[in-house]
């Protein structure tokens, strides 16, 4: 038989009681309150040799282009755009999965939040990527820009990251591996990473939403920024293979020895 209630147990009730209501209420409203967050998850891919939107990626003249096979697939990630509200359950669901990311909204979109602004920042970058790929590319084949001219062409795709691949790219299409053969040694490489005009490799974000977008897409060999080799390997998909690079020339050295077969020759993250 339970015991009597007393008055000041039934007050304490009560109380504890009418407290529950509006911290229930708040937790309630807070699933819907806007978080300063974006959801990231897995893109396309663009096969950087081949076409895109009916246009070629890479156009090179004052040269006669290769004919290539196997494939150089850049990578992209899909982010909530600046003005869509993120809330609790997004963010809950979006630490609960694999393929999405989590990020500050402030670091996703640091010039403003119109879109408009996004697409012209990303715009901009992506132009300043492509002239910075095309540098490098002409610096490694030691051409002049007067004698030889590329053409990058990829509508509706934004930001640097796609810099590596555009320069590797077109290597290929004018040198191949510079022994009479593809650069890809026919596979479908995918990878990621900003390039300066010296050839160096810069980091991205997202690496580990890009390894599954390129595994999703049949990519085998990945190639990613050193430094980001610890991101990389983060639910890194099966069949995947990772190539750290810093400069240029190590990407082209691995993809030539992944060519002829000296995998003991290709650095591991």
């Amino acid at each position: 038989m339970p015991a009597p209630t007393t008055p000041a147990r039934s007050r304490r009730a009560r109380t504890l009681a009418v407290c529950a209501v509006p911290v229930v209420a708040l937790l309630a409203s807070a699933a819907f309150v806007p978080l300063p967050f974006s959801v990231a998850q897995p893109g396309s891919t663009v096969d950087v040799l081949g076409t895109h939107d009916g246009r070629q990626v890479i156009e090179v003249k004052g040269a006669e282009a290769r004919r290539t096979t196997g494939q150089l697939r850049m990578t992209t990630i899909v982010v909530t755009g600046p003005r869509v509200d993120v809330d609790l359950g997004d963010v809950i669901s979006g630490w609960s999965r694999t393929d999405r990311a989590v990020m500050p909204h402030d670091a996703v979109y640091p010039v403003g939040d119109s879109d408009a602004e996004v697409d012209a920042h990303n715009k901009a970058e992506m132009k300043k990527s492509q002239d910075a790929a095309t540098d490098a590319a002409l610096r490694y084949l030691h051409r002049s820009p007067d004698e030889l001219k590329v053409d990058l062409s990829l509508a509706d795709v934004g930001g640097p990251s796609a810099g590596l691949l555009f320069t590797l790219g077109i290597i290929d299409k004018v040198d191949g591996d510079g022994r009479g053969g593809d650069l890809t040694g026919g596979r479908t490489i995918a990878g990621t990473g900003t390039i300066d005009a010296d050839g160096t490799v810069g980091e991205v974000g997202g690496v580990p939403l890009k390894t599954q977008a390129a595994r999703r897409d049949g990519a085998t060999v990945f190639l990613v920024p050193k430094a980001e080799c610890s991101a990389a390997k983060a639910n890194l998909p099966k069949g995947l293979r990772l190539v750290p690079v810093r400069k240029l020339q190590d990407a082209v050295t691995s993809l030539r020895a992944l060519r002829s077969g000296d995998e003991d020759d290709v650095p591991a993250c």
